[in-house]
């Protein structure tokens, strides 16, 4: 009798475990719902977007703005005086999946410097862009493009 019960016991604490490991995995792997609905579309996460337009990025987890006044780099809601005017859903925004970007501000202000005034198409104007579809396995998402879900120049075998 205590051998069965010890098991049982066994299997229910396994089965736990393993529960729990599943959802850390899913809650740490996909931040698709946070992001505001004007990010671009195409990512299941994104941890900060650096924004070429106006100089500054914006920390998705936060729901903050970080930009640079006075000698050092501010943490707000919203953007500074000088941007007041500006429209976040028509600026480019460039994905950062790396801690604290503006301690590397130099490197990503040279490199997207050229993408200053440029479009993309945001969450909020593409329906079910907020809908992840696994196609290889998590991190794989299918849309447009080359590989598979859409179109390319891949090598493909024609029609069946």
């Amino acid at each position: 009798m205590k051998k069965i019960l010890f098991s049982a016991v066994l299997v229910l604490s396994c089965m736990l475990v393993k529960t729990a490991n599943a959802q850390i995995q899913v809650n740490l792997g996909v931040n698709l719902g946070s992001q505001p609905d004007w990010g671009p579309v195409g990512y299941e996460t994104v941890n900060y977007y650096y924004i070429p337009d106006i100089d500054a990025y914006y920390d998705v987890p936060a729901r903050q703005y970080v930009y640079y006044n006075n000698n050092g780099w501010i943490h707000s809601s919203s953007l500074p005086p000088a941007y007041a005017n500006y429209n976040i859903y028509n600026g480019y925004k460039v994905v950062i999946n790396r801690p604290n970007p503006w301690t590397n501000h130099k490197f990503y202000k040279t490199k997207y410097v050229g993408y200053k005034g440029r479009k993309q198409v945001i969450l909020r104007d593409k329906p079910g862009a907020r809908t992840v579809v696994h196609v290889n396995g998590p991190g794989k998402v299918k849309g447009p493009g080359k590989g598979p879900g859409g179109p390319g120049k891949g090598k493909g075998h024609g029609k069946h």
